[in-house]
């Protein structure tokens, strides 16, 4: 009994096969999009990838926190020009008051205002 081999046949299946294998990855990688899909195409690369990743992370969470703060420094600055044009109000009150021309209504009518005045601060600040 012989037995026959057919080496350029078994080399021909062993290529097929091989670029097989190459054009699955091949198509992998262009259907996902991305260079290393798996921690075998390249472990190095994913290591670094996944740094990255932590760090772009880290980042965008940075700026949220600072976009948070610019948010509240405004509202801050919201509430303290307020104040500032209330202060001023009051004050423009009291110069008025000090005036010999005012009788005790008049007087009582720019305490109200002053009253109410304070009274907005207050719910500012409360705020």
């Amino acid at each position: 009994m012989r037995i026959n081999h057919n080496i350029n046949a078994l080399n021909s299946w062993r290529n097929i096969t091989m670029v097989n294998m190459d054009m699955s990855k091949t198509l992998e990688r262009l259907s996902s999009g991305l260079r290393i899909n798996r921690a075998g195409d390249d472990a190095a690369g994913l290591a670094i990838s996944e740094k990255m990743r932590g760090q772009i992370r880290g980042l965008e969470m940075a700026i949220k926190n600072s976009q948070d703060a610019i948010s509240l420094i405004q509202t801050a600055e919201g509430a303290l020009t307020e104040v500032h044009s209330i202060l001023q109000r009051m004050r423009e009150l009291a110069v008025q008051a000090a005036s010999d021309t005012n009788t005790d209504v008049d007087r009582n009518q720019i305490q109200a205002e002053l009253d109410q005045l304070r009274e907005e601060i207050d719910r500012i600040a409360r705020t």
